[in-house]
């Protein structure tokens, strides 16, 4: 049953500009996330969840129990994953609107500059994801007072995000994701006191991936969520487990543009990857669904820059195209590629039922603007076509001790940098979700 409409939402904006010879429109997507379960069952069962942890942070309750609001996934208390914090409750206000269970708890650590909780893992590639909803749980409307409130993560000892709560709603729920390599039997997630806020956990959640999967990610570099889209006509708000194995969060485009020149094109025929290639396993039932536009109409831009403070000297971004023809005609569709005003695949042609995924074999990309070009080639008789899209930023994995002394050291060094890039642009918070009313701007209620 899909949730409330003041759930979750993004913070960044995004801009899709779509054009013709004569025509410009320019939209500003807003897009409303709401975490729902997912309907679709593959071959008849949900995947496995084997090595799957997901932690109701601040839970005292020790017995386990499946949130009925994400289907086949257990959840449990962190009692034991670490040491220290305070467990609270959101304010009573909060709690009906709360997206799920788990965001009903936190764990806060008022105390120490560096607090760790230790995941039990394998070796390996991991996807990792932080969940923080504030919900006035002090008393104190700390992330409306006019004050900076954020503090930042660590994935073990290197500096991974920040999380800035300032100046939004308290219901707001923010989440951070890191696609990472486990070294040994553990993952590390640590919380970092810059002294601008008491540092909070509302839930932890590790997924494994398979290691053939982001080549690109490995024991020196992780990648940190940027945006994740699944495009066409999607039913939820939010697509995770089950149709996605690897329980990945993925945004529906057509909540925020889902009107004319917009096509949406969808079929029930199969989607295939080539044999062998493991490397996103985007699913099929996303790969599936597309969007496209009018004929009259050349190219879309998507925008996924995160407000005028951006810091672009220090923005690499690793963006990710997954396309498949699934429109029945045979006519021609060629299009390049931009990042920026770079071109990065010319005259692409997408396969027919095949899933082709373009990346610049893990390079990033300087990219001040945030912006992809889709632009139709003179050959070609349709506009271009997109089915999903993901795009990601560097974390560099240079310290790779789990000693605490050394890890403040790395802790200041890093932050200091980020602290700055983060709290001038607070508007730039990529990962930042909020509530419809209150502080937020306005956006679709679907």
């Amino acid at each position: 049953m899909p949730l409330a409409c003041n759930a979750l939402q993004k913070s960044k904006s995004a801009m899709a500009i779509i054009s013709s010879a004569s025509t410009k429109l320019t939209w500003i997507l807003a897009p409303l996330l709401v975490l729902a379960t997912a309907t679709i069952r593959v071959h008849g069962q949900p995947p496995s969840t084997s090595g799957f942890i997901s932690l109701d942070c601040g839970n005292r309750n020790t017995t386990p129990y499946t949130d009925s609001s994400i289907r086949g996934i257990q959840h449990q208390s962190d009692v034991g994953f670490v040491e220290g914090g305070l467990t609270h409750q959101i304010a009573a206000v909060y709690m009906a609107g709360a997206p799920y269970e788990s965001q009903k708890t936190l764990r806060s650590f008022p105390n120490g500059s560096r607090n760790c909780y230790t995941l039990p893992s394998t070796p390996g590639k991991k996807l990792v994801r932080a969940l923080f909803t504030y919900g006035d749980y002090d008393g104190l409307n700390r992330t409306m007072d006019g004050s900076p409130f954020l503090f930042g993560l660590h994935i073990g000892a290197n500096f991974w995000e920040a999380v800035n709560l300032t100046s939004w709603d308290p219901s707001s729920t923010i989440w951070k994701e890191v696609l990472t390599v486990a070294p040994g039997g553990s993952v590390s997630v640590c919380l970092i006191n810059f002294g601008t806020g008491t540092p909070f956990v509302s839930a932890l959640e590790l997924r494994p991936l398979q290691d053939s999967m982001y080549p690109f990610v490995n024991s020196s570099v992780s990648i940190s969520y940027f945006r994740r889209i699944r495009f066409g006509q999607a039913t939820d708000f939010i697509t995770r487990y089950p149709l996605d194995p690897y329980d990945r969060f993925w945004e529906g485009w057509s909540f925020s543009y889902n009107t004319y020149p917009w096509m949406t094109l969808n079929t029930s025929s199969p989607v295939r990857r080539l044999p062998g290639d493991n490397t996103f396993q985007v699913p099929e039932g996303i790969l599936q669904q597309a969007s496209t536009l009018d004929t009259n109409y050349s190219f879309f831009e998507i925008n996924v820059a995160v407000g005028p403070n951006l810091d672009a000297k220090n923005l690499q971004l690793l963006p990710i195209f997954h396309f498949a023809e699934i429109n029945i005609s045979n006519q021609n569709r060629r299009f390049d590629i931009y990042s920026d005003n770079d071109l990065l695949f010319p005259d692409f042609s997408p396969s027919r039922f095949q899933a082709d995924s373009m990346h610049e074999n893990g390079q990033f990309l300087h990219n001040p603007t945030a912006t992809f070009l889709l632009n139709k080639t003179r050959s070609s008789r349709l506009p271009p076509l997109i089915n999903a899209f993901e795009v990601y930023s560097l974390v560099r994995m240079d310290n790779l001790t789990t000693d605490a002394d050394d890890g403040k050291i790395n802790v200041y060094t890093a932050c200091a940098l980020h602290f700055c890039h983060v709290y001038v642009a607070d508007s730039h918070d990529h990962h930042a979700v909020y509530s419809v009313g209150g502080t937020a701007p306005p956006a679709p209620c679907i």
